[in-house]
């Protein structure tokens, strides 16, 4: 079965898509018309938090959003699901994405994060269907390349993570140049939410100065504050990867804000941001340095803006007041929660 015959509605396909991006990404897609398939892993509690919003039951009329059970690490459930769906667009966001925990389970990390992208283009290539394919390029891969970096910078990657994604930014590139796929990577630099990870220094940061606001939390254990990102808002990122599979030509973006900023800018302003003074709560802790760290990722999204006609517009003091009130707003919810719950059942 071919796209397009039958289906009116573009059809994409999304590993990943109980994730940050995967969310943010599915979300867009529907608003633009598309019919959404996404891949969750089978576990023993329920994961799809961050799509709850917009899951619907699948025997509704008019749904568009529908979730599969598949496993990057499975060849044959990757490919039955694109022979059967044979998506217009493929998009790969999956992997095991924390790069501490990388330096733990490097092998795993080289399943999920290399060897799943080869499974999927694998796929692509032996199912015959006609599809453009996304690939989740990482700026960790430019690794101990020194700042600022765009398309052209050699990569040097420093952790299993790192190393993980170079071979599957380079076996996407290898699958277009061979069988001439359509197929793009984006090179996303950090990229910043609510819905990101707990574990993630952000998303540690911003909900500890909520807790640490609400005495429900009193320190901080952080690793390195002298580590420089550059940190961007993640739905507009996700714009960026639906730009890059709408061109004429498959190619390579870097996508980020052009701006860097250390971890300890991030610690201040979000706990300025709640009137705290973060020297007072935040302590460093070996623990949570890498054995191999990166100093410093800055993008040059010059080729982006001039190609695919993409900026950032959320800036670095906005994404993180944005990221501290999103959980104020969470622990304010769940004690209102809490308080209903014991007023009904007071006697």
């Amino acid at each position: 079965m071919q796209p397009g015959r039958g289906h009116p509605m573009k059809r994409a396909l999304i590993t990943g898509i109980t994730g940050q991006d995967g969310s943010y990404l599915a979300e867009f897609l529907l608003r633009k018309g598309y019919v959404v398939h996404g891949l969750k892993r089978r576990a023993s509690s329920f994961n799809t938090g961050r799509v709850d919003g917009i899951y619907a039951d699948l025997h509704a009329r008019g749904n568009r959003f529908f979730l599969h059970y598949a496993d990057l690490a499975d060849s044959s459930s990757l490919w039955k699901l694109l022979y059967s769906i044979a998506p217009d667009e493929v998009y790969n966001l999956a992997a095991q994405s924390h790069v501490r925990v990388s330096f733990d389970i490097p092998e795993y990390t080289a399943d999920i994060t290399a060897t799943g992208a080869l499974r999927l283009l694998e796929g692509i290539r032996e199912t015959g269907i006609r599809t453009r394919f996304y690939q989740a390029s990482s700026s960790e891969m430019f690794g101990a390349s020194p700042p600022p970096q765009n398309e052209l910078t050699q990569f040097h990657p420093r952790s299993p993570y790192a190393c993980a994604k170079a071979f599957a930014h380079s076996i996407a590139v290898n699958y277009r140049e061979s069988y001439r796929m359509f197929a793009c990577c984006g090179i996303l630099f950090n990229h910043e939410s609510p819905r990101r990870g707990e574990t993630f220094v952000t998303r540690k940061i911003a909900r500890a100065v909520a807790h640490i606001q609400c005495g429900l939390q009193e320190k901080l254990y952080i690793g390195n504050l002298e580590a420089a990102r550059d940190w961007g808002y993640a739905p507009e990122y996700v714009e960026a990867m639906w730009m890059m599979l709408q061109q004429e030509s498959p190619d390579d973006y870097v996508i980020g804000t052009g701006e860097t900023h250390t971890v300890r800018e991030f610690l201040e302003r979000a706990f300025a941001h709640a009137g705290l003074d973060w020297r007072r709560h935040v302590e460093v802790d070996p623990r949570y340095f890498r054995p191999a760290e990166v100093e410093a990722l800055q993008a040059d999204p010059s080729k982006a803006r001039e190609r695919l006609g993409w900026r950032h517009r959320v800036g670095f003091e906005e994404l993180v007041g944005l990221m501290v009130d999103a959980e104020m707003s969470e622990l304010a919810r769940r004690s209102s929660g809490v308080l209903e719950k014991v007023t009904q059942t007071a006697p």
